[in-house]
């Protein structure tokens, strides 16, 4: 039996590309990109990937130091403005699926520090959501960080709720069952899932009717 929902944020919970598209490109702007525009499709593709990999993606010319840097400046503008930000960007029932749960609700990402607890913030959803980790605290993938949070909280039979191949990837590193979130940004084929969700609001349903 199922004993916990592990959840993924950007293509899953929200869709923030188009805030974070904007404070992106202030930000490599400032710091010497000057004609650089970055686009929210852009984002869809990397989001998912760790930082240090999203920004070897965008600014492949760049020194180490300098793409360091810009991702830096990047994620200071994101945080801003998400924060700022005044329309719901979450898929539709997220929060009150959430909030339904039975079961213990905890998120995984390969964001920056800070950003679970903004979406948490933004959404109202700390007293639901029982405990966090990404690659912003860690400096691990994926992978690790569900083996961490799985064996902090003694979790048996967890699943994970993801849009990306890279999620399905860091699932089958793991061993964590893995539940393909089909309206977010990836293609992952669902053969390889063990449920297919086409709206966040039938998550408790797997969660209460799938055998791992």
């Amino acid at each position: 039996m199922i004993d916990a929902i592990i959840l993924d944020v950007d293509g899953t919970l929200w869709n923030s590309t188009e805030v974070v598209a904007q404070a992106w490109t202030q930000a490599a702007r400032e710091c010497g990109f000057s004609d650089m525009t970055i686009e929210a499709a852009q984002l869809q593709k990397l989001f998912g990937k760790t930082m240090d990999a999203i920004g070897d993606a965008l600014f492949p010319e760049a020194t180490k130091e300098l793409r360091k840097e810009v991702i830096d400046k990047c994620c200071v503008y994101e945080h801003e403005a998400v924060e700022a930000n005044e329309r719901d960007i979450t898929y539709p029932g997220v929060v009150d699926t959430i909030r339904q749960a039975t079961l213990p609700v905890a998120i995984v990402s390969n964001c920056q520090s800070g950003y679970i607890e903004l979406f948490m913030k933004k959404t109202d959803t700390e007293a639901d959501i029982i405990d966090t980790e990404c690659f912003g605290n860690t400096g691990e993938g994926k992978a690790a960080n569900l083996r961490r949070i799985i064996e902090r909280n003694g979790w048996q039979h967890p699943i994970y709720v993801g849009d990306t191949a890279g999620d399905l990837e860091a699932c089958r590193e793991a061993g964590v069952p893995f539940v393909f979130a089909s309206y977010g940004f990836g293609d992952v084929d669902p053969r390889d899932a063990v449920a297919v969700i086409d709206s966040f609001t039938e998550v408790l349903d797997v969660a209460k009717y799938t055998v791992v």
